[in-house]
């Protein structure tokens, strides 16, 4: 079926030619006819699936059914939130490419920048707003913005809004729109929380799920080298001198330690740049358009920065420290594998990490190759059993549990380094030290983004 039969206005489908688009995804199938026909929607889509051209593609039509606006109004119609700044940017990039050839107007609304901009653009009038919930309750403390004639709310990601702490900022947002509206929830996943929230703000709302929760695209290969947690910096730099020229993605647990990765990586003659919540948004988006556009070969970020990032072809993922939550797993690797291509999903994984290995296992239901990488065989073997240890929350030190028994079933092969570094690379740095101190990276409302942190371990 093309999209042509889906009901999309000749405007709108004159710019999916231009981009080359002429076969929906599943979710766009099944999303576009339900939107275009005005009802609530529960959408559930893997990363990757094309879920915002799901609801970007027949709001346009519904809003510019002619290929001119139903109304010429100054206040917004259209209201979507996203988790990150990252996210909403790409969304707004979205609704730009598909509306080239109507009359829109749209802003992004985020925090990382000033406000000053962005109250102009609302002063002059808008369509679509795109914004994180932080920045657009400080617009709505300060009446900039008016929802009182939005028609259609959009919720993308909400899974990882509900991580992030921003229910009471979605129910203060919600409490300012009419109550008479469409409201659409996409996201990768549907956690249960999930569900209990669409019966709050859904109204008899139709369902869409292309894919089970947290299924994984199966071109991907999963690999864990074992590894002292002392020593995790230094196999890093050989695991990615293998192939110093491929575009890689790593995943850090803390705003701190993705700077000190990307601190060490660049020193040993790997093109690096961190990505996180503390960093300015001119920051951010340099980062990821030099990655993009392959300036820098790797990026290195924290699960919340990291979220709605879309790479084309990105060949592997490499999970520096393995995320406290199994889901998180599926969110960071889902980065790679994309429409068919294939992709590597490596973790190096210290002792204390052995029953977070454990819970992935068992959320992702696939096999997990354990490679010992030459030169790094860690002191202990990884016990990947639902008694394992693994980071707690709360503590200074770092200390790390000692014992274990076998593994988890996963069959075993040898890893050799076979290349060598760059030219120019530098020694390896050693691991974080046990007294690395607490980083919160929490996330703020008006900054979109933030992880979890301040982890010690236990036995």
């Amino acid at each position: 079926m093309s999209f042509s039969s889906l009901g999309l206005t000749p405007a709108v489908l004159r710019a999916l030619v231009t981009l080359g688009h002429d076969t929906p995804t599943p979710v766009q199938l099944q999303a576009i006819p339900l939107v275009l026909a005005g009802h609530d929607l529960l959408a559930a889509a893997q990363t990757g699936t094309g879920k915002t051209g799901g609801f970007a593609l027949p709001v346009l039509t519904n809003l510019f059914p002619e290929g001119a606006p139903r109304h010429a109004g100054r206040t917004p119609r259209v209201l979507v939130l996203t988790p990150t700044r990252e996210l909403a940017a790409q969304v707004h990039d979205s609704f730009k490419q598909y509306g080239a050839h109507v009359p829109l107007r749209s802003t992004t609304i985020f925090g990382g920048v000033g406000m000053q901009p962005q109250v102009d653009a609302l002063r002059r009038g808008l369509d679509i707003v795109i914004a994180t919930p932080g920045r657009l309750i400080d617009h709505m403390g300060q009446r900039t913005i008016d929802l009182r004639d939005i028609e259609v709310l959009i919720l993308d990601e909400a899974d990882r809004m509900l991580d992030m702490g921003f229910l009471p900022a979605l129910k203060r947002v919600l409490q300012a729109l009419p109550h008479k509206r469409q409201t659409l929830m996409f996201s990768a996943t549907f956690s249960d929380e999930i569900k209990q929230l669409a019966a709050q703000f859904l109204r008899d709302p139709r369902e869409v799920s292309v894919t089970p929760r947290n299924t994984i695209a199966d071109t991907i290969q999963h690999i864990v080298h074992p590894v002292d947690a002392s020593r995790k910096r230094s196999l890093l730099i050989d695991v990615m001198a293998q192939d110093s020229r491929r575009q890689t993605l790593v995943f850090a647990r803390t705003k701190h330690g993705a700077n000190k990765l990307a601190e060490s990586l660049d020193a040993a003659g790997f093109k690096s740049a961190a990505i996180h919540g503390n960093k300015s948004q001119g920051a951010r988006t340099k980062a990821l358009a030099d990655f993009k556009s392959g300036r820098i070969t790797v990026l290195v970020a924290t699960d919340i920065a990291a979220r709605g990032l879309d790479i084309p072809q990105l060949p592997v993922v490499i999970n520096f420290d393995l995320p406290m939550v199994a889901e998180d797993y599926v969110h960071r690797i889902g980065r790679t594998g994309r429409a068919g291509e294939t992709g590597q999903a490596i973790s190096l994984v210290s002792h204390d990490e052995s029953g977070l290995l454990h819970d992935i296992q068992r959320k992702i239901k696939q096999e997990i190759v354990i490679q010992h990488f030459e030169g790094y065989v860690p002191s202990g073997p990884l016990r990947i059993d639902a008694g394992a240890p693994r980071p707690i929350m709360g503590g200074r030190g770092g200390q790390r549990g000692g014992g274990g028994g076998g593994g988890g079933g996963q069959r075993s092969s040898a890893g050799k380094p076979g290349a060598h570094r760059p030219h120019h690379a530098k020694p390896a740095s050693t691991g974080a030290k046990p007294g690395q101190r607490r980083n919160q990276d929490a996330s703020r409302g008006n900054a979109g983004g933030g992880s979890r942190s301040g982890w010690t371990s236990r036995a």
